[in-house]
């Protein structure tokens, strides 16, 4: 009896034990020719136990990839494809560096971004630096809504400057909506929209 923890490790689990059994075996067999017989008939295997990687645009290089990697890069046969490199399968992903705009960005939405290159491209005097203030309070929205009960308004000025690469301030007589009056506002909304849902459920339940 075979116990699990007498058992190699899976290389690739979604193939199952059998596939690597018959991977170790093919790497016992001598002569070449044979060797790379028996490597094709596991890859014919393969491909009906893992029929989600056929929409792949090239799956039976991904296959014969496969192949090499449960064998520990050690199985020698003519393949269709090369021996991929193990360096570089192994290699760790590099770090990609993301700009302070960049998470700015992530956190408000893209969307916010056209509408700032918009007002930055917009005429100077009073409608722009209206646009300009209505930006800056759905800044500190959008951040309150992310579960925060307060936050700083040079916080969300400094968020507005970095997005708009320093292009859009605040006059010196403008001010951000109060932390308090967004919060309530919010509330409101939630409330309105859990009662509306409310009543469509009373209405659906009337109707059947």
């Amino acid at each position: 009896m075979e116990y699990n923890s007498q058992r190699e490790k899976m290389i690739i689990p979604e193939y199952g034990r059998n596939v690597q059994k018959m991977i170790e075996y093919a790497k016992t067999v001598e002569d070449r020719e044979k060797r790379t017989k028996s490597a094709e008939v596991i890859v014919r295997v393969m491909a009906g136990m893992n029929p989600q990687i056929k929409g792949e645009l090239d799956y039976m290089h991904t296959l014969w990839d496969h192949l090499y990697i449960i064998s520990g890069f050690e199985l020698d046969i003519d393949s269709p494809y090369p021996m991929p490199e193990k360096e570089i399968l192994l290699r760790k992903p590099e770090k990609v560096e993301y700009s302070s705009k960049d998470f700015k960005v992530m956190h408000y939405g893209k969307y916010i971004e056209k509408i700032i290159e918009h007002t930055i491209s917009h005429e100077e005097g009073e409608e722009k630096e209206a646009l300009i203030l209505l930006i800056a309070n759905h800044l500190k929205k959008s951040y309150l809504n992310w579960n925060r009960d307060s936050v700083n308004d040079d916080t969300i000025l400094k968020h507005l400057s970095d997005l708009s690469d320093g292009k859009l301030k605040l006059t010196e007589d403008q001010r951000l909506s109060s932390t308090s009056d967004i919060l309530a506002r919010n509330k409101t909304k939630k409330k309105k929209f859990v009662t509306k849902n409310k009543d469509s459920k009373k209405r659906y339940k009337k109707n059947y």
